[in-house]
């Protein structure tokens, strides 16, 4: 069987994928889970995290996000048997590659799948809704009645972030960063959400947003990156569409919540102070965290619960690529490795 993996030889270097051919899977082991892979969702790899936290490896395991058929079942297996489908995401830690034909996975780290939704659903939208559920949900508690700002909501998580905040009952402002962005944010039902085209670069987000909001400012902002420098001193490959961390606080209202996916923000003081001042706070957004602890882990396997119900009742419609077969998983990979792919990357068996 082939699996696929990440390589990189030396930091900074761009990563490059490869197929290994692997022998079968090992014997299964008392709460192990052994799945025909159908649908393997491809996602980023942060060789970063993975450094830090001492799980640097030779060839790195790609493609977490999997759904597919129970095969065999360990001996103290509770939770599953054989022909069940099923669908979660592999552990940071995990030496199998998704992208694999037959894989061994431990019990608490899949749910099952609802018959209804199909593979490719399954695999394509479970890291995005863990990440939406994340930030709306447990870090700034969304409810009916606050405005929430999805920046970029045309992405594959900017989309699922959206239904979830409308779903909850939010008035929700997004942005878009094309013409054909804007087109799609608009397409999307149940319709209402505000959407702001930056893509020519001549809109003021901050005042956009504090005029549709009456000068209130925003309570939740949920960002997809920002720009922490000004346009003169940005590193050039930089997206000049992101927001300025000044207008992110700018358009905070008092008590709001900016959860951010920059992991390097650097506040000045008197970006503190004016955080202060709106008793304003700063979340950074981690989906890794779950597995980080075992005490997270029932209420982890709820939240893919949720995902997998909210998308069989279509409350979620995933912003997902055409699928692609095993024989196009390096090219995608590589696709996605450099953030050039718009849509959710998923392969299907």
């Amino acid at each position: 069987m082939k699996s696929l993996y990440g390589q990189q030889n030396s930091p900074g270097e761009e990563m490059t994928f490869v197929f290994q051919e692997r022998e079968n899977p090992p014997a299964t082991r008392d709460h192990d889970v052994k799945v025909q892979v159908r649908a393997c969702a491809l996602s980023w790899v942060d060789t970063k995290l993975l450094s830090e936290i001492k799980l640097k490896k030779e060839l790195v395991p790609v493609g977490r996000e999997i759904s597919g058929v129970v095969l065999e079942v360990g001996s103290k297996v509770t939770f599953f048997q054989p022909d069940d489908e099923v669908v979660g995401i592999l552990p940071l830690d995990s030496e199998e590659s998704g992208v694999c034909e037959v894989i061994l996975v431990h019990e608490h780290y899949l749910v099952h799948k609802p018959e209804k939704v199909c593979w490719v659903e399954a695999a394509g939208t479970v890291r995005d809704g863990l990440r939406a559920y994340t930030a709306l949900h447990y870090l700034a508690q969304v409810c009916p009645g606050r405005s929430v700002l999805v920046l970029d909501g045309a992405s594959p998580f900017g989309t699922i972030a959206i239904q979830l905040a409308q779903h909850r009952g939010a008035k929700v402002i997004s942005t878009a960063h094309s013409l054909e962005d804007k087109q799609y944010l608009e397409r999307l039902r149940p319709a209402g959400a505000r959407v702001i085209d930056v893509s020519h670069g001549k809109i003021d987000v901050a005042e956009s947003c504090l005029e549709e909001t009456g000068g209130l400012g925003v309570d939740i902002v949920l960002d997809g990156g920002v720009r922490l420098f000004s346009a003169e001193d940005e590193p050039a490959p930089k997206s000049q569409l992101l927001p300025h961390k000044h207008d992110i606080i700018t358009l905070l209202g008092v008590g709001g919540h900016w959860i951010t996916t920059e992991k390097n923000l650097q506040l000045d003081p008197p970006d503190s102070h004016s955080l202060f001042l709106k008793g304003a706070t700063v979340s950074f957004l981690n989906e890794e965290i779950w597995n980080l602890s075992n005490v997270q882990q029932g209420r982890y396997l709820a939240i893919l619960e949720d995902i997998m119900e909210k998308l069989s009742n279509s409350i979620f419609r995933p912003q997902l690529d055409e699928p692609i077969p095993l024989y196009e998983a390096k090219v995608s990979m590589e696709i996605v490795q450099k953030n050039q792919a718009r849509k959710r990357q998923v392969i299907q068996f």
